[in-house]
């Protein structure tokens, strides 16, 4: 961390969290692309289960970053029965989690799809979708968390590994389950969330094999699990909350966008849904850079190395900002392309041509506010990364897009992204030079 060139450190911190960030999209944008060969309606149906679905991998990859933390602290600290009782009660959590999901599938999924539309073919879609990937959840939170465990203890091959191999189960899955193949009943919207869960689970089963055989820095035992202690699950969530909020900002930003735009069409909800399937392949790299660029700057920033912290940051702005300018760059020149693996319509394509076109002039931005993020996460002051993102993604976001859709056009409403985003960098920045000014410059 303190003698390895900035720029390699960077890369071989960050780009097995990109390529892991990049995986799970995937499953994301598998369904979705093969959903849409079904209808319209039916990838409309997806787009509207999404808030849900990402707030069940907040809660779960939340979980797993509190984990992480109070794992690798007692690992520093060569605490090894402290950080036992964080593997074991890491396991308690992520069933108690998809309990806590099964409960939503059963009783809340049928009403929170209803709450965004009213046709009701996309409600029995969506709902039957929900239900699904809610009630087997349990595959999903202990891949999370088997991955974080693996990711804690340096194994980062083994955890891309469980990853893959999940991800390749899952797309195998979805067009023999969504069409019919072989003597299968086409299931549609239903196999493709089959497909996901049973792709998560087999993700789970590796993830656990692996750490079992590979991981030999923690050790399971079923007494352990079983035996619920409040002060680990209380360091747990004291670092875990703070990450599920921030991730489920995500989710009501989602919900609130897919209400705004059902008024105009399904189709516009469609577009939406694929536009932010399609973004994730530019986001989720400069996310896995943000990951491995925070420990980078905590370790110089203990060890008072300004130069290397300097360095790591300007680095850090290049690449994340020459990413998302090829995401601009393929969004302008190829959005029929784009489009066309979701089975586009005419109809969606002219909504969506100029969607992608408008909401991409924001790549650039999000690119810098994500790397001044990091350097609040690295100084211990998160509080700063949390009021960005509830300014840029609610109160700016939603309130510009409500504002927009009075006009009558959902072309507008495409531009309260760039709107949110100017004003979230402009806060980014202020809180950004207070920082350097109080803790860098000084050094």
């Amino acid at each position: 961390m303190g003698v390895m060139p900035v720029k390699k450190l960077i890369i071989s911190m960050s780009l097995p969290m990109m390529i892991s960030m990049l995986v799970q999209a995937l499953y994301n944008v598998v369904d979705s692309v093969f959903v849409a060969r079904v209808s319209e309606d039916a990838l409309t149906a997806v787009t509207l289960a999404f808030p849900l679905q990402n707030l069940m991998i907040a809660v779960g990859s939340g979980t797993g970053v509190g984990v992480n933390a109070l794992l690798s602290r007692a690992l520093g600290e060569r605490k090894f029965k402290r950080a036992d009782k964080a593997a074991n009660m890491a396991l308690f959590l992520s069933f108690c989690n998809s309990i806590l999901f099964l409960l939503v599938g059963l009783f809340i999924s049928g009403a929170f799809i209803r709450s965004q539309t009213e046709n009701a073919a996309i409600a029995g879609m969506g709902e039957a979708y929900l239900r699904i990937v809610n009630c087997f959840s349990l595959g999903l939170m202990f891949q999370m968390m088997f991955e974080r465990l693996l990711q804690s203890t340096g194994r980062t091959v083994q955890s891309m590994a469980s990853q893959l191999t999940g991800a390749i189960v899952n797309i195998i899955l979805d067009p023999i389950m969504i069409f019919g193949w072989f003597g299968l009943p086409a299931m549609g919207v239903a196999g493709a969330a089959y497909a996901t869960v049973i792709g998560q689970t087999t993700a789970a089963v590796i993830g656990l094999v692996l750490n079992v055989k590979t991981n030999t820095d923690v050790h399971f035992s079923l007494a352990d699990i079983v035996t619920p202690e409040a002060d680990i699950i209380r360091k747990i969530y004291l670092v875990g909350v703070p990450s599920i909020l921030m991730m489920s900002i995500g989710s009501l930003m989602t919900y609130m966008m897919n209400r705004i735009l059902i008024v105009f069409s399904t189709t516009a909800t469609a577009v939406f849904g694929v536009y932010f399937k399609l973004q994730s392949f530019f986001f989720m790299p400069v996310f896995g850079l943000n990951n491995g660029l925070i420990p980078v700057l905590a370790y110089n920033y203990g060890a008072r190395k300004k130069d290397r912290i300097y360095e790591a940051l300007r680095f850090s702005f290049i690449l994340a900002i020459s990413i998302m300018l090829a995401g601009t760059l393929i969004f302008h020149l190829f959005p029929e392309e784009l489009l066309g693996f979701f089975n586009a319509s005419g109809d969606m394509l002219e909504l969506g041509v100029p969607a992608l076109r408008i909401i991409s002039l924001n790549f650039p931005l999000a690119a810098c506010g994500i790397v001044m993020g990091s350097i609040f996460q690295a100084f211990s002051r998160s509080m700063n990364s949390l009021v960005v993102s509830v300014c840029r993604q609610i109160l700016v976001l939603i309130p510009a897009a409500w504002l927009l859709s009075k006009t009558g056009s959902v072309i507008n409403v495409w531009w309260a992204f760039p709107i949110s985003e100017i004003v979230s960098l402009v806060i980014s920045v202020v809180l950004f030079r207070r920082l350097y000014d109080e803790i860098v410059r000084p050094m």
